[in-house]
């Protein structure tokens, strides 16, 4: 399906590789690897901590340098370098260790290769539903548990499978990393008059040098971000000098879709459902709603009362969306009702990062002190612990203000971009939706919040 947007001729953006200092440490062992192995020391630590440390979430190293530091960082990492992270996940380096010693390489199963992306919508969603249920976060254990399962999972795809087939198709990061990445700042692409007479194909099928793309990308055809890891294996590969690593504007991707896909267009709408979860469930109006939905249903029984609320959570913006994409239909849209669903789906994905960092903001600045405390205790330095914010809660709320209003901006003009200039009125049922959004975001951060590490 094409995108409503016309390409346009676009200057051709720096390319970062033509500094040689850049250029060769990619081509170097030394790249991803030194970034992999400080990384795996440090969750290996982190792991051990939660599995064996103390059970008080406030005191564990690796309950605050999991869900106080690296989970509230994540975005930031995403927009800025694309996905940089999953290039040095420690997750990623064991299935290349694990693959080298025991791996069959067979093929990705037909199965993953079809519906990998729904797993990995459907992995986010419960590992987040699973959280407020049995309070993972908050569970040096669970957390602990959980993050040895992954591994488990990490271990027997990688013995049985070629490449980074969990990464691809059952991380339950995927869906996230590739749509925020999508939206980031760093893209790595082949030169299409180079490629189209390589004969090689190394960047894809790997040489003596390094493997092929962990993530099965072709640089000749490779239009997204959303599925490259910035490995620098293509770098190392590429015989004819062709990829570039260039700078460009965020949300650039969005506006020229070429392929929109149902699935990723479903999880941008779901993860601003999910945002709203999240903050409500840490707001003292939570328990207003839970006494709603027991007058409701009848009960008290938490679990049944917060899976309403979740799945309510996460189909209010899927049917806002749709309810948008119809009437922007009737009003001239260009299109069906499903294909402008599809596509003006991307347009939350500004407002998704907004809304993401927005509350991950409160946990990193208010309990931002944590991470210091908690490693000075790892390493036998008692110190005690006094107040773990860095800046004052209203200082918190103006930066989030200020952040959702730049994802409005964001969502608002890739939704212009993606109309190719479509009038306003067909226009005005997507710009709606997008203040609505933004002012039900605005409205849940002005509220008390309430901390996870105290």
């Amino acid at each position: 399906m094409a995108s409503l947007n016309k390409n346009t001729a676009q200057k051709t953006p720096f390319n970062l590789l033509s500094i040689p200092f850049i250029k060769k440490f990619m081509q170097s062992k030394w790249y991803p690897g030194i970034f992999q192995w400080m990384v795996l020391i440090v969750f290996s630590i982190i792991v051990f901590e939660l599995v064996a440390g103390t059970v008080s979430p406030h005191s564990n190293f690796g309950t605050t340098m999991t869900w106080v530091l690296w989970w509230p960082i994540i975005p930031i990492l995403f927009i800025a370098t694309g996905r940089f992270w999953c290039a040095i996940c420690p997750f990623g380096k064991l299935s290349d260790i694990v693959r080298k010693v025991v791996g069959s390489e067979q093929p990705m199963p037909k199965f993953l290769r079809k519906y990998g992306i729904w797993l990995i919508d459907l992995f986010f969603i419960a590992i987040t539903y699973s959280d407020h249920v049995w309070g993972i976060v908050e569970s040096p254990r669970g957390s602990g548990y959980l993050l040895l399962l992954l591994v488990t999972m990490v271990v027997a795809t990688s013995v049985f499978y070629e490449r980074r087939t969990f990464c691809k198709t059952l991380c339950f990061l995927g869906g996230l990393a590739g749509n925020y990445s999508r939206a980031g700042a760093l893209e790595l692409r082949g030169t299409p008059d180079i490629c189209k007479t390589c004969k090689t194909q190394s960047c894809f099928k790997g040489s003596e040098k390094a493997e092929g793309c962990p993530m099965f990308q072709f640089a000749r055809t490779m239009d997204s971000s959303a599925d490259c890891n910035i490995c620098g294996n293509c770098v190392k590969n590429c015989p004819n000098d062709s990829i570039r690593l260039s700078l460009r504007v965020p949300t650039q991707e969005l506006w020229g879709l070429k392929n929109p896909k149902l699935e990723h267009a479903s999880l941008a709408a779901v993860i601003m459902g999910i945002v709203f979860v999240q903050n409500i469930t840490m707001l003292e109006i939570w328990s207003q709603v839970l006494d709603f939905l027991a007058a409701v249903t009848g009960t008290t029984n938490y679990v049944v009362n917060f899976t309403i609320a979740f799945i309510i959570s996460m189909a209010l913006p899927i049917l806002l969306l749709l309810g948008a994409a119809k009437l922007a239909t009737a009003l001239g849209m260009p299109n069906t009702v499903k294909k402008n669903f599809i596509l003006f789906g991307y347009a939350f994905i500004p407002l998704d990062l907004a809304g993401h960092l927005g509350h991950n903001l409160f946990h990193i600045i208010t309990e931002g002190k944590a991470i210091w405390y908690n490693t000075l205790n790892l390493i036998g330095v008692k110190v005690a612990s006094g107040d773990l914010s860095l800046a004052s809660t209203s200082t918190v709320q103006m930066l989030q203000y200020v952040i959702i209003m730049i994802g409005l901006v964001g969502s608002s003009y890739t939704a212009y971009k993606m109309g190719n200039k479509a009038s306003l009125k067909a226009m005005l049922p997507y710009y709606g939706l997008m203040l609505l959004l933004a002012i039900i975001n605005i409205y849940l951060f002005s509220l008390p919040m309430n901390h996870r590490v105290h």
